[in-house]
């Protein structure tokens, strides 16, 4: 079974790449790199503002890996 999590901010990694911060305290990139990933909405502060609070699968948490202490 998926594990959702609430996504509760963003962040770029050192490439420029868009990553979800989750509630769980694990991330998960959210690039937007057509035809292999749609997320037109990664591109503008507004339209990643409006994600905050919705889900995402934490594939992490499904395979049952504990949050990094320093996240």
């Amino acid at each position: 079974m998926a594990v959702s999590r609430k996504i509760v901010g963003f962040h770029q990694d050192e490439l420029g790449d868009w990553v979800a911060d989750l509630e769980c305290g694990h991330s998960q990139h959210v690039r937007h790199n057509p035809p292999w990933e749609s997320r037109p909405w990664v591109m503008s502060a507004r339209t990643r503002d409006e994600r905050l609070g919705s889900e995402l699968q934490c594939v992490l948490c499904d395979r049952g890996a504990l949050r990094a202490k320093n996240n």
